[in-house]
């Protein structure tokens, strides 16, 4: 059938199973908006106009995560696209998958230094799994379906198609084809015959699976690492909680891989790393075996690679070869999809215990920590679990808080933790906030931010309250930039500069400026009444919380230390 190329895109995401977009309208992006009212597609899509094109990267960031769907976001050309760019590179170097969906200035225009003109495409290619720049109308709806099959397949990851301005004036001929076919159909079809772009993940060498359940067999020491790997992988957590149960051995996870393991588990360590616990830290230094599931040894986990787990064989599983031996000499390796790797190991494992190992590892686990009149981090994230019976999706921005929630919050499934962990992104978390919560409806959803992060994208607020998204945002407000003071404090002679934030606003008084319920709190018993009052309202809230300005995030280990040199206890 003949369609304008506009009317295509949208029967395209309809094809993916697309509910939702997140974005903001522009000049060269018209024609494409101009669909929802003219063909009644805003009944079949919700679109969600954001207050910013950065906040609608990181909701449909959000709602990737938090749903395990392909994200969608929209933005014209120039600024509106390159405002993305925060967001692309946040889901890249944490593999959510999205597609960004940018039109650019007219085939006549590119070049030519044109009004909001930009090359997208080459500005965004290092952040990308993939890019497009669209210059027919007939090659639309091959582009989109093969964009979304490469944004969830394998590693997962962000994807930007860039559509000239004519190309959205455009008819052309449409073939409805459900999802299930675009395999065997057009440029998917072409890609996939070719050996070097093989969407389906290979099979694990069943000779790695043998090999390394004989290292488990002759270990004394194990420690299982879990990473983010295991929770983008569908499925996959079920498969590794089997397996490391069958294992019977301490658990440690990157912040990405909060959630795989839960939280109040008796075989987990807590985090490792920079910010990892006292057990989880000494456990990988004295492990004689370390089998990593689907991480990418950062700096903040791996500070030291030449001693980190020094009297261990290292196994890396992961899905993407590039990760092998990129920061940490391994002794084995198996590339796979997490799920089918760990399914094939369960169906070789044999039960396994270590009392010994286990009671030395867990001997190091951090006393409890005391409560008085001040309101403590510790007393905010616990509060958050009480009252939400642990069933909140927690989203967080960057820094002192973000350790906070990963170390006191005990989550127990995939998409509980929305974070960004590789990019570090101040500004990101009232975005994926909104996104998480236009996901899971019938999910509690909380922001724990900083005062620095929040001050960042909260105009977002007023996306909130238009669409009544009821997102609690928790402030932890110690009037400085608090990680940044911590490293001041501790590295720098005490030398604060440019970290007080000893200015406004007044965090109820904006909330209220955007039509929002707000309550500032210094203890404990007022942080509980004020979030069971939030969450009772199914209102979007801001809960302010006075914390101390020198409060830190313990442990801590200096970049560049073995995982042991604690800094910090």
């Amino acid at each position: 059938m003949k369609m304008k190329s506009p009317q295509v895109l949208m029967e395209c995401l309809l094809e993916q199973g697309v509910d939702t977009v997140f974005g903001y309208p522009g000049g060269t992006i018209l024609n494409i908006y101009d669909e929802f009212e003219r063909s009644g597609y805003k009944e079949k899509i919700r679109h969600i106009l954001t207050a910013h094109e950065q906040g609608a990267s990181h909701a449909a960031d959000g709602y990737a995560r938090s749903t395990g769907k392909v994200g969608v976001c929209f933005a014209t050309s120039g600024p509106g696209a390159t405002n993305l760019t925060t967001g692309i590179a946040t889901a890249y170097m944490d593999s959510s998958p999205v597609v960004f969906i940018t039109v650019n200035v007219g085939e006549n225009l590119i070049g030519k230094d044109s009004f909001q003109e930009v090359d997208i495409t080459g500005i965004t290619m290092p952040i990308t799994k993939c890019n497009y720049l669209v210059r027919r109308a007939e090659d639309l709806a091959d582009v989109i379906r093969e964009a979304f099959a490469i944004a969830r397949s394998g590693r997962p990851g962000p994807v930007l198609i860039d559509i000239l301005k004519n190309v959205t004036y455009e008819e052309v001929d449409y073939r409805p084809l459900p999802v299930e076919q675009h395999a065997a159909h057009g440029r998917l079809a072409a890609m996939l015959r070719r050996a070097s772009h093989d969407l389906k993940t290979p099979e694990p060498d069943h000779g790695d699976i043998q090999k390394l359940l004989d290292m488990i067999a002759a270990s004394q020491k194990p420690l299982v690492l879990v990473g983010g790997g295991v929770i983008r992988s569908k499925g996959a957590v079920p498969e590794f909680r089997k397996f490391f149960e069958t294992l019977n051995a301490p658990v440690t996870s990157t912040i990405m891989g909060g959630g795989a393991c839960p939280g109040s588990h008796r075989l987990f360590t807590g985090m490792i790393g920079m910010h990892g616990s006292h057990a989880s830290n000494f456990a990988v230094d004295q492990c004689d075996l370390l089998i990593a599931i689907g991480c990418r040894f950062s700096d903040r986990v791996a500070l030291d690679p030449a001693t980190f787990a020094r009297n261990a064989k290292i196994v890396h599983i992961d899905i993407d070869r590039s990760e092998i031996d990129k920061n940490v000499k391994t002794d084995h390796h198996i590339i796979g999809d997490a799920r089918r790797v760990l399914e094939l190991l369960n169906q070789g494992m044999t039960p396994h215990d270590y009392p010994e190992w286990k009671e030395w590892v867990f001997s190091h686990k951090e006393v409890p920590l005391k409560k008085d009149d001040i309101l403590h981090p510790h007393e905010v994230l616990e509060t958050i679990q009480a009252v939400t019976g642990g069933d909140a999706i927690i989203t967080t921005d960057v820094g002192q808080h973000q350790m906070w929630s990963a170390q006191y919050y005990h989550f127990s499934r995939p998409g509980q933790l929305i974070t960004s962990g590789g990019f570090g992104t101040m500004g990101f978390g009232l975005g994926a906030a909104m996104g998480a919560k236009m996901g899971n409806p019938d999910k509690p959803v909380v922001l724990c931010t900083g005062d620095g992060c929040f001050r960042m994208n909260c105009h977002e607020l007023a996306t909130v309250e238009h669409y009544h998204i009821p997102v609690i945002t928790v402030i932890f407000n110690n009037q400085t930039l608090g990680m940044v003071r911590q490293w001041q404090h501790l590295i720098y002679g005490e030398r604060y500069s440019q970290t007080d934030l000893d200015r406004g606003p007044d965090f109820v008084k904006l909330a209220n400026a955007y039509g929002i319920g707000g309550a500032r709190c210094a203890t404990q018993a007022e942080f509980e009444a004020a979030l069971k009052k939030a969450v009772a309202s199914g209102e979007p809230w801001v809960i302010e919380c006075a914390i101390d300005k020198d409060a830190m995030v313990h442990p801590m280990v200096p970049g560049g230390a073995p995982v042991t040199d604690f800094l910090l206890d």
